[in-house]
Formats: C-alpha cells, structure tokens, sequence
C-alpha cells in the first residue's frame, strides 16, 4: 500500500457510471416489475451500495475508506439501464475506486437478475465521470512564480557548530511549489538582527512568502515570534491553528511551538519549527491551500474548481 500518513484529509467526492445493453423486451420487463428475481432496480441500488462500502476488501492497494455518503441511481433507457454511483468521505485518498466499484457491483447484480430473459446483455462505458478533492482542488498557479526567503533561526547553526537540515528540507519542498527560492540565510536568535531582516525581506526587497525555521518554541533562545509579532499587520491564526492540529496527531509535543503567521503587506510570514520533522510536517500541513492567500491579498475571492459539482 501507499503511504498516506503525510496527506491532508479533505472533503472527497466521485462519480461513476455504465450503462448495462438489453433487448427492448427486457427493457419492458424492468419498467414492469415483472423479471422473475424481483425488483431489478431496488436490488441493484442496494447492491451497488454495499459493494462500495466493501471496496477494500477485494481492491488490494485500496485503502479502507470509512465512507460518509454512497448513492446508487438506476435510470431505464430504452437501450438498457444506466447505473451510476456517488459517494463521499473527509479522508486522506480519493475515493473513484469506491464509485467505480460501486456501479459495477450494481450492473453485475441487475446482469444476473436478468441473464435468465436476455443472452444479449453487455456492460459498457463504466468510468469515473468526475472526482473532486484533495491537493488538486486547492492549487494555484503563478505566473510568474512566487518569491520566498528561508532564515535558518539558530545560534549554533549560525556558529558553524550545527548542520542545517531543517531549512534544507524547506528548500526541497518549495521545489514541487510554483515557488522560486530566492533567499536563503541563516541568522542568530536575536530579536533585533530577525526583525530587521525579515522587515527587510517584506518590505524592501519584495519578496512574496517568508518562511522561517527555528526558534519557536520554549528554550531561552527562542525569540522568533518575538521579533516577528511586532511586523504583522494581519494576523493569520488559522494557518497555526492547522499547524498545531496536524502536528497534534502525530506527536503530543506539538502543542509546545509557538509558530505564528500573518502578513506585511502582500508578503506572507512563515514560522516554523525548528526540527526537520517539525518542519516538513508543517509544510505539509499547509500546501498548497495556503498560497490561496495571495490571490485574496490581489482582491481575488475564494474561487470553486472548474467543473466542481455545486
């Protein structure tokens, strides 16, 4: 199986559909409840839904989807019967293989209810017609790419004493962004000296994301949020909320950092932790739905994916 422990959970939703082939008289027999195995279209509803629900067990690289919605339609053309199945989940993966498996456990079971009336049958056209959720729905591009700063927070790594690899692993992740890295530094834990670079940053040399690493948390040292406070002038609490809440299931001591985030102007302001851990787990928490503040910082509104089912 993939590994989806680092994925967000988000709203998932999908459509299938197949059409099931049938001769005018087995059309007419559905249409009058009159097939010899009971009542098609009911049992083919249900049928469908179980096997949704079921997906995992016969899928071997599914993961179990603990589904919040499954809905079976059966609508009798004059060709046959067109099947589709929706669902829905708050969960880390997509969920077309559950609708996929959901409208063929629904045609295969209206196939052997009429298979006794009609030799002809056929099922076709089985596919995902639409799938919505996760990373793909909360992606923005740029053009051009955006500009980001990363300041290393740390004494000892400022003193040669320390390898960097939280900031590393900030640059490695900002590759895979419609970001271009154009500052990389490391400072001490002052006030002053963070202050002054981080205003700089924003103000004077135009960046449009700085993200910080280190110093967050309840060493005598740690003074980012100190130095950086005073800048903001819009404070962004959701952003360290998410955070926090992310980092909260996958450690207790989550709760001990004290990252903060808003804006200078049209320039975002990162605080994240210092271990490399702490780090990539933030940023994971965060992208790419958190670059959508740059186009509100434009004017622009919170906009629904092209395609998106209302």
């Amino acid at each position: 199986m993939i590994n989806v422990s680092a994925k967000q959970t988000t709203l998932r939703r999908a459509r299938a559909e197949g059409f099931l082939h049938l001769n005018p008289e087995t059309v007419t027999r559905v249409r009058e409840g009159t097939v010899p195995k009971g009542d098609v279209i009911a049992t083919a509803r249900a049928a469908g839904i179980a096997a949704a629900k079921r997906t995992a067990d016969w899928i071997v690289f599914c993961h179990p989807i603990p589904l919040d919605w499954a809905e079976v339609t059966v609508t009798v053309e004059a060709e046959g019967l067109r099947i589709a199945c929706e669902v829905e989940s708050v969960w880390k993966t997509g969920v077309e293989m559950e609708a996929l498996t959901g409208v063929t456990g629904a045609l295969v079971n209206a196939y052997d209810m009429l298979k006794p009336l009609d030799a002809s049958m056929t099922i076709t056209d089985v596919q995902v017609v639409w799938k919505r959720g996760g990373k793909s729905d909360a992606r923005d591009s740029f053009d051009p790419p955006l500009k980001a700063a990363v300041l290393v927070i740390s004494d000892s790594t400022y003193a040669g004493k320390r390898e960097d690899r939280s900031g590393r692993v900030i640059q490695d992740f900002l590759r895979d962004e419609p970001v271009t890295l154009a500052t990389y530094e490391i400072l001490p834990d002052e006030v002053d000296g963070i202050r002054k670079r981080v205003e700089a940053l924003a103000r004077q040399e135009g960046m449009d994301l700085i993200i910080t690493t280190g110093g967050t948390g309840f060493g005598p040292h740690d003074v980012t949020p100190e130095a950086v406070a005073p800048l903001l002038d819009k404070r962004a609490p959701g952003i360290v909320e998410r955070i926090r809440q992310y980092g909260g299931q996958r450690t207790p001591y989550a709760m001990l950092s004290r990252e903060i985030a808003g804006t200078i102007g049209e320039t975002l302001v990162l605080t994240l932790p210092g271990s490399s851990r702490g780090c990539r787990e933030s940023l994971q928490a965060l992208f790419p739905g958190v670059l959508h503040i740059f186009p509100m910082l434009k004017g622009g509104g919170h906009g629904t994916p092209a395609g998106s089912p209302q």
